[in-house]
């Protein structure tokens, strides 16, 4: 496996550019399976869960062409399972069932993998699907959905604000008969971006940004071209980069509007963030001091950012909790740091973490796609060398880190295991 060696140390200085938003581009690829017309998206970023989802689809029958940051997608269903190997290496890969039901009326989707950071389980996303008139079954490890006819429009209230069932059920009701309305919606911008993307294929969507989506089932949608938004959660991990290395990088892309509480927090902590016209500009002008964090569904602070705040964090002057509501087993990167001479304790879901003047350089093991790169984010500020093994995680969610690092000055290489 490769891994990553990183001698830190050295303080960030330069231009880093926001990609494209992994957690948009993966439901905006499932929304292809809406139309058999030719969707074509833009800004797409090159990852490994982009790869994933592409072959997913393909082996639904669908005509995946990526031409640099342009991907088209369209065409016959001829498959409608979605298979282990390919389910296992993502949990996104679930977003196909929706959309399969609504299209062709059936599907079998194995139950998704993904990270293991806590159970998040589906049902919410079955459950919206029964409601709206699917026969539901599970056996042998895989989801059984039929339905006969169409979909039927429904009022489905949802216990919680779950992106993934929001994501799900918004695409199968684009194609119901009928009206459907989510309560208590998930209002991340990624889910605001696929509204945008239906709604430009012909979908009847009210509601964006709130937690309340009224959607007019449409009898078929057409073909559309589509702009995936920046990445806030690469935006938020480069801007906890320049911090944690006293260093001063623009995010040319980025766009503050989307951080929500990201940029407060980081305030809070002594991070100034400065908007420019194509950029944010990111410095810390003085020491970091502790600063309390507590995961929410957006916009509070994202459990996805939770890994990278708690290395800035460690090397803060005073102690900060960072507590975790969203997933039960994310701080799966806490012994790692405390290899590194951090000092943080977790309480049930909470972590004291308590700010050292200086890190040390370890081999440690990333767990997870944001544990990954947050034990990069301390070898960055970390005396001495620092190799951090298992980074098929990192693929997943971050493009060239390496690259975008080493061009603003970190002394950072990626070698082959």
């Amino acid at each position: 496996m490769d891994r990553i060696r990183i001698k830190g140390g050295r303080p960030l200085s330069g231009d880093i550019a926001i990609g494209g938003a992994k957690n948009a581009a993966l439901p905006l690829m499932a929304a292809g399976l809406l139309t058999e017309e030719r969707l074509e998206l833009h800004n797409v970023p090159r990852l490994a869960d982009i790869d994933t989802m592409a072959a997913l689809l393909a082996q639904h029958g669908i005509a995946v062409e990526p031409d640099g940051r342009v991907l088209r997608l369209g065409g016959a269903i001829t498959n409608t399972e979605a298979p282990y190997d390919i389910v296992r290496k993502m949990r996104a890969s679930v977003l196909v069932l929706g959309p399969l039901l609504a299209r062709v009326g059936e599907a079998r989707v194995s139950l998704p993998g993904g990270c293991a950071i806590g159970t998040r389980p589906v049902d919410l996303h079955l459950k919206g699907l029964e409601q709206m008139g699917a026969e539901i079954r599970l056996d042998a490890g895989y989801i059984h959905a039929a339905v006969r006819g169409r979909l039927r429009g429904a009022t489905i209230v949802l216990p919680f604000a779950s992106v993934g069932a929001t994501e799900n059920l918004l695409m199968a009701a684009a194609l119901a008969d009928g009206q459907t309305v989510l309560v208590n919606a998930a209002r991340e911008p990624e889910i605001g971006d696929l509204v945008a993307c239906l709604v430009a294929m012909g979908a009847r969507i009210a509601g964006t940004g709130t937690d309340r989506l009224v959607i007019e089932g449409v009898a078929q949608l057409t073909g559309a071209r589509h702009a995936i938004l920046p990445d806030r959660i690469e935006t938020g991990t480069y801007a906890c980069a320049a911090a944690i290395t006293g260093g001063s990088v623009r995010l040319v892309g980025a766009q503050m509007e989307h951080l929500g509480a990201v940029a407060r927090v980081l305030r809070e902590a002594g991070v100034e963030i400065e908007e420019q016209p194509d950029a944010l500009l990111v410095r810390r002008l003085n020491g970091l001091h502790g600063a309390d964090a507590m995961t929410e569904p957006y916009p509070g602070f994202p459990t996805d950012m939770q890994a990278q705040y708690m290395a800035l964090m460690a090397v803060a002057e005073g102690a900060a909790m960072v507590t975790e509501t969203i997933f039960e087993n994310r701080f799966m990167h806490v012994p790692e740091l405390n290899r590194m001479g951090a000092r943080i304790n977790v309480h049930g879901a909470s972590a004291i973490v308590r700010g050292v003047p200086m890190l040390s350089g370890a081999p440690v093991m990333a767990t997870d796609l944001r544990a990954s790169v947050s034990l990069v984010l301390a070898g960055l500020a970390a005396r001495g060398e620092t190799v951090v093994n298992r980074v098929y995680h990192l693929d997943r969610g971050y493009e060239a880190v390496e690259r975008k690092l080493a061009a603003c000055g970190a002394e950072i290489v990626r070698e082959e295991g």
